[in-house]
């Protein structure tokens, strides 16, 4: 015979286990909160969450006494999830907004304050996006401007992991709110994304409406635990690799902050993404980056356009920061080169053909060897997101005749009877100082190639000769800034004259071998 006290704590676990299975209850989203801002037109924002199967559920966005709109749903089965999409709106706010359920005669209301309408952009990567404004240049200041900006609204996810996609997130660190002092600087690589904050805010100085900006980020992380199963397949990528201890200390499981900090995102309407992330890969599928980044965009790109039904653009902007500078015992290793030209997906530059919409901000020159976070954490995080945002105004707004990127070669000529190599740039190029060995040349000959620095001869507005008389063999390849650190803080050779925007770098095969050409 069984006590009762023992039967009731057998049964009890099984009553609530049926009762959440039988219905959740009635609620929105975890990121649906006060003081959110919503996309605003041309798309419309996807408000979405969770009730009872078959409830019916009411949307009202409201201004005052006045109501703006109704959207009326039903509760799926077996999701438990309901699901509006709001008509476009203008920006600016603020805005209430309340969700009723109507099951049977049981009613049960939900409000939300604050709303605004405006361009909405997700953040993410590794600590480099994570380092929160405390830890950077200029921190007091910036800190203290915060009450200026309340038009844009902050939201950091928590670090989360999961084996499986999740529908919704399981926690946020920082729910919607407005900037102040301690949410921007709650702590070191917490909350809130300094490149995050300050690219929000540059676009707010430019546009003059709301800003959404989510946080989503997580130090010492490989682009595999960002990626689904899908993109990584794509790749060929399907079986978890050795894992390089010094390089990725975070979570490095593929997909598992996909499943848990990206993918629980899908139905939010976005006007486009930000992303830092790359130092994790130096010694971990480094050759593969070329494909793994490209895709990730891909799919990022597919999964919101489908999640927000369409509401997201399927192409969305999507930018990111070119690797910075870090000491090293070894500075011949060229892990962080590689990884420099295969965000670009061996371009050079973007948008190109295999990453259209992108836009890219190089911090090869803002290194920091101070920096008391390691030199991989440089602070100046402002320049960062002042070159992302320039990215941003000319691919995401078509923002015409801005110059957002610096002067990269469009033609290079082999005048081996002279012992020169010509670089036509595509636009103004100003050489702030000369540099004999940020230029190497492949030097071939007996089947053997080795890299030699060569220095800048002359130049030009649009051109540059080096000299390769260093060279007795033939001459196979040329590359720029191809180190760990190319140059001292801002002090790179390169530049373009009038937007202090540097040379990326960059790597070419010399086909042409005739003399003269």
């Amino acid at each position: 015979m069984v006590a009762p006290g023992s039967a009731l704590r057998l049964v009890l676990p099984l009553i609530l286990l049926a009762d959440r299975s039988a219905g959740v209850g009635f609620r929105f989203a975890s990121y649906i909160d006060n003081y959110m801002v919503l996309q605003k037109e041309p798309a419309g924002a996807v408000i979405w969450g969770f009730g009872i199967p078959g409830a019916i559920v009411t949307v009202t966005l409201y201004q005052g006494q006045e109501i703006n709109m109704k959207k009326v749903t039903h509760v799926k089965a077996p999701s438990n999830t309901w699901m509006v999409v709001l008509d476009p709106m203008k920006p600016g706010g603020p805005f209430e907004m309340m969700a009723q359920q109507t099951f049977g005669t049981r009613n049960i209301t939900l409000k939300v304050h604050d709303i605004l309408f405006g361009d909405v952009w997700l953040c993410s990567g590794q600590s480099n996006m994570q380092m929160t404004v405390l830890q950077i240049f200029n921190a007091t200041r910036e800190l203290s401007s915060a009450a200026a900006y309340q038009s844009v609204r902050i939201l950091s996810v928590s670090l989360i992991q999961a084996e499986q996609e999740l529908e919704d997130l399981d926690a946020v660190d920082l729910p919607w709110s407005k900037p102040t002092s301690e949410n921007l600087g709650q702590g070191n690589f917490t909350y809130m994304s300094a490149v995050c904050w300050l690219f929000g805010r540059y676009l707010y100085d430019t546009l003059q409406y709301p800003i959404g900006l989510i946080s989503s980020s997580w130090g010492g992380t490989p682009i595999e635990a960002w990626s689904s199963g899908r993109s990584l397949k794509a790749c060929g990528i399907l079986n978890q690799g050795p894992i390089p201890q010094d390089s990725v200390t975070g979570p490095s499981e593929h997909s598992v902050l996909w499943n848990a900090m990206i993918h629980p995102l899908q139905n939010m309407t976005l006007k486009g993404v930000i992303w830092y992330q790359g130092e994790s890969n130096m010694n971990y599928n480094r050759d593969l980056y070329n494909c793994t980044f490209p895709a990730l965009i891909e799919d990022w790109r597919q999964t919101f356009h489908h999640g927000s039904q369409g509401q997201t653009e399927r192409f969305f902007p999507f930018g990111f920061v070119q690797l910075s500078s870090y000491l090293s015992n070894d500075n011949s290793d060229d892990g962080f080169p590689q990884i420099r030209w295969h965000q670009t997906a061996d371009f050079g530059s973007v948008p190109n053909l295999k990453m259209p919409n992108t836009f890219m901000a190089v911090a090869m020159d803002l290194c920091d060897r101070n920096s008391p976070f390691g030199s991989i954490h440089p602070r100046d995080k402002e320049t960062v997101a002042y070159r992302l945002h320039l990215g941003a105004r000319a691919v995401a707004y078509g923002e015409k005749n801005l110059i957002f990127q610096g002067p990269l070669p469009e033609n290079i000529e082999l005048l081996a009877h002279k012992g020169l190599l010509n670089l036509t740039y595509y636009q103004q190029v100003q050489v702030q100082r000369q540099d004999d060995k940020i230029f190497e040349i492949s030097c071939c000959s007996d089947h053997q190639c080795k890299w030699l620095p060569v220095p800048m001869s002359t130049f030009s507005t649009q051109t540059l000769t080096l000299d390769i008389n260093s060279c007795y063999g033939t001459v196979d390849a040329l590359r720029y800034a191809w180190t760990l650190w190319p140059c001292e803080y801002k002090q790179c050779p390169l530049y373009h004259p009038s937007s202090t925007l540097p040379a990326p770098p960059f790597i070419a095969f010399i086909l042409d071998q005739v003399p003269g050409h």
